[in-house]
């Protein structure tokens, strides 16, 4: 499919409103309540139920559906999925307090947000993670350069097995960005398809973040607000 779609994103911070955590409260299943107790550190817990409840409202909104009488279901990997809209793709990251969203139709979809900080251990995980085009690339960059690139490399990398709807079990090193072009992969397990059916869009977010959406369509990126 060579159809170029239309990829809608979201960026929030979480809220620090007593009114919302009560309202996104009142939005979420029996199985996100759950999920929500079982988290024992509050700001964890209170994370959760933000984002959550502000991924209910958007697909809400949508879909022209009450947010709270969404069934939202998980695959075997724990990819969400709309059991009544199953074209329906969206896909959520946080780091923190940022938060991003993204949705479209009849795709498979990822998206990745990541606080850029530097690592002790960040040669160990370019070691472990990254596939040996990736690594001979980043090891001869600047050290000065080696953080930013690490994390343009990580975030695609992460926005594709979750697109994939696999995740980390995937294991990150079987998708192979092209250090030469960022937006397309250089190999994909055959399992997904041609490595040039995969493409990938960096977002700006602000200073000290990267994040990127990685969609099995050529797509473009529509910032929404109003939510």
């Amino acid at each position: 499919m060579s159809d170029i779609i239309e990829v809608r994103v979201w960026q929030a911070t979480v809220s620090t409103k007593t009114q919302d955590d009560q309202r996104y409260w009142r939005l979420l299943d029996k199985l996100e309540r759950a999920q929500a107790l079982r988290i024992k550190q509050p700001l964890l817990q209170y994370r959760y139920v933000d984002i959550h409840g502000r991924l209910r409202v958007i697909l809400g909104q949508w879909l022209n559906e009450s947010p709270e009488q969404l069934k939202i279901s998980r695959a075997e990997q724990g990819k969400p999925y709309l059991e009544h809209y199953p074209e329906l793709c969206f896909n959520l990251s946080h780091t923190g307090d940022h938060i991003l969203f993204a949705l479209t139709n009849k795709a498979q979809l990822g998206i990745d947000i990541e606080v850029c900080k530097r690592r002790v251990n960040l040669a160990g995980l370019v070691d472990k993670c990254f596939a040996e085009q990736e690594r001979a690339y980043w090891t001869q960059l600047p050290e000065i350069e080696q953080v930013q690139a690490f994390y343009d490399f990580w975030t695609r990398k992460e926005a594709f097995v979750k697109a994939t709807g696999q995740g980390i079990a995937l294991g990150l090193n079987t998708c192979v960005v092209n250090p030469q072009k960022l937006s397309a992969f250089l190999s994909v397990p055959e399992t997904f398809g041609r490595a040039s059916d995969w493409h990938s869009q960096s977002l700006a977010c602000g200073a000290g973040l990267s994040a990127t959406i990685v969609a099995d369509r050529p797509f473009t990126l529509v910032k929404a607000t109003g939510f």
